[in-house]
């Protein structure tokens, strides 16, 4: 053990009653409903993020987000993005990929999030058993016209990519859109893949709004897989009765549309949920303007 002086004991303590103290007194810095760090999906401020990384960085962090979820590194190094993110006193702890990324370079894909320190990897959507005779296999088209095969499909990859994240040591998961909520001869194709996955290797990132739009009621969703979200995305729509997933509505901020997450986050205290991260789709004021919209909500959401 290594010897202390009298004066370095006083300056730590001194610091960890100073750091102990801001804490209590900034309520703000955590996210109300679960006491968790109020988190961000970068996807929202993907028009604004490649033409000032650092700057962009801070200024969410000035409105009291503290965790990120990226979508894109815009060409910096995992070194760069760590220094961004240390400079604006952020931590991103997940990044998002499609399959068709995914897949065929998962090996550069790990190691990149282990040199920046990911806790998890996230699928951000699925890929095509056989891509071969779709046109854009990318687009919504094709994934709304998956079958239960391509579903089953992506749920051994999604196993054994899983398995070699894990062994790096970080979490796999999978982030849902609208698809995954259509059904074959009576399997809805969520339940299907929480069924082919192994809870050890896979988790998932429920997307509340997504799945409102597809008619499922996140609440039910948190009470039947309390163990298997680990994750949520929380966003608003302006919804009305002819919403479905081809005629998705606007997006707006947190509270100014029509998803009520106070009984999503009552469901949610039951479960095992790691990280929250407010997102965005589109804005219709200035973004950081939003951002701090949804960033109050959040804070001022008691369950």
């Amino acid at each position: 053990m290594y010897a202390i002086s009298r004066r370095a004991f006083l300056k730590t303590a001194s610091a960890s009653a100073a750091c102990a103290a801001l804490w209590n007194s900034a309520p703000w810095l955590m996210a109300d409903p679960l006491g968790l760090p109020l988190g961000l999906q970068l996807y929202s401020v993907r028009a604004i993020l490649p033409k000032d990384y650092e700057g962009t960085l801070k200024q969410l962090s000035a409105l009291g987000y503290r965790e990120v979820e990226a979508a894109g590194f815009f060409g910096h190094t995992p070194a760069q993005v760590k220094q961004a993110m240390e400079q604006a006193g952020l931590h991103c702890v997940s990044a998002h990929y499609p399959m068709v990324q995914l897949q065929p370079h998962v090996d550069e894909i790990i190691q990149f999030g282990k040199d920046l320190g990911l806790d998890y990897i996230v699928c951000a959507s699925p890929g095509l058993k056989d891509p071969s005779g779709v046109k854009d296999p990318g687009s919504r088209a094709a994934r709304e016209a998956m079958t239960l095969d391509d579903w089953r499909w992506n749920a051994d990859q999604f196993n054994h990519i899983g398995e070699r994240v894990h062994a790096a040591g970080m979490k796999f998961a999978y982030h849902n859109h609208t698809p995954e909520f259509r059904s074959e001869n009576g399997v809805m194709f969520y339940d299907e893949l929480l069924r082919s996955t192994d809870p050890s290797k896979v988790a998932m990132e429920l997307d509340c709004g997504w799945a409102t739009i597809a008619g499922q009621n996140p609440v039910d969703l948190l009470t039947r897989y309390p163990t298997r979200i680990s994750m949520l995305h929380v966003k608003d729509f302006k919804m009305t009765a002819t919403t479905n997933p081809s005629n998705a509505p606007p997006s707006t901020e947190l509270g100014r549309g029509t998803i009520d997450y106070r009984p999503i986050f009552e469901a949610a205290k039951k479960a095992h949920i790691e990280h929250v991260f407010v997102e965005q789709e589109e804005f219709d004021m200035p973004p950081m303007e939003a951002l701090k919209v949804d960033a109050d909500y959040m804070h001022a959401l008691k369950v």
